[in-house]
C-alpha cells in the first residue's frame, strides 16, 4: 500500500447495517493502517463499570488531587474509560495530545494525537503533569491485511477527517452523528443494509 492510501489518523464511522453489535454506531480513530493491517480505538462507547478513578485504584496509582500544588489533570476520577475494541480487552491504551510523551514510548499518530500504553502516562495524568487532552480505552479494534479495505468496499464504514475537537471534545453519545454531519451525511437517510450500487 502506498503511503497516500493510508487511513492512519482518520475516523471510521460504522454504517447502520454493521453486523457486529460491538461496532454498532461506532466511531473508530485509526492509529495505524498499512498493507499489514490496521489498528484503531473506538471513541464513543464508554464502559459502564469502569471510570478513571477506579482504574487508578486498581493499578495502585494515586488518584487525581492526591498531589496538591500540581496542574489540574485532564481527567477526573469519574470520567469514563472507553471500550476501545474487541481485541486484547484487558490492555489499556491512552489516546492523547502529543504535548507529553510516555517515558517508555508513545506512537505519534497525527499532530493532535499520540497513542501510549504505559502506566507512566496514567501516573502523569493523575499528577496533573500529563497531556492536555486524553481518552482512555481498554482493548482495540484490529484488522488483518486487506480486511479493512474489504469492509470499506462492502459499505461497512464511512471515513472522515479527524481533528482534536472530534477526538477529545465531542460527547460520546453525539460523536457518531457529529462525524456523519462533518462529511455531509444525514443519518436518517442511511440504509441499515450494506451493499453495492
Amino acid at each position: 500500500m502506498e503511503p497516500a492510501d493510508t487511513l492512519t489518523g482518520k475516523l471510521l464511522i460504522a454504517m447502520p447495517g454493521m453486523p457486529d453489535p460491538r461496532f454498532a454506531h461506532a466511531v473508530v480513530f485509526l492509529c495505524a493502517h498499512s498493507d499489514e493491517g490496521a489498528m484503531g480505538l473506538i471513541l464513543n462507547k464508554p464502559l459502564s463499570d469502569l471510570d478513571f478513578g477506579t482504574l487508578l485504584k486498581t493499578l495502585d496509582i494515586p488518584s487525581p488531587g492526591a498531589c496538591s500544588g500540581l496542574g489540574d489533570p485532564p481527567l477526573q476520577a469519574d470520567d469514563p474509560v472507553y471500550f476501545g475494541g474487541p481485541v486484547e480487552t484487558s490492555r489499556g491504551f491512552v489516546l492523547h495530545t502529543p504535548d507529553v510523551s510516555a517515558a517508555d514510548a508513545s506512537l505519534d499518530v497525527t499532530g493532535f494525537a499520540a497513542l501510549s500504553a504505559s502506566l507512566d502516562i496514567l501516573a502523569q495524568i493523575a499528577r496533573g503533569q500529563g497531556p492536555a487532552e486524553v481518552r482512555l480505552a481498554l482493548g482495540y479494534a484490529g484488522w488483518g491485511p486487506g480486511q479493512l479495505e474489504d469492509e470499506l468496499r462492502s459499505g461497512g464504514w464511512l471515513t472522515c477527517e479527524a481533528d482534536a475537537g472530534l477526538l477529545y471534545g465531542t460527547a460520546p453519545d453525539a460523536l457518531w452523528n457529529v462525524a456523519l454531519d462533518r462529511i455531509g451525511v444525514d443519518p436518517r437517510l442511511l440504509s441499515s443494509t450494506a451493499g453495492r450500487a
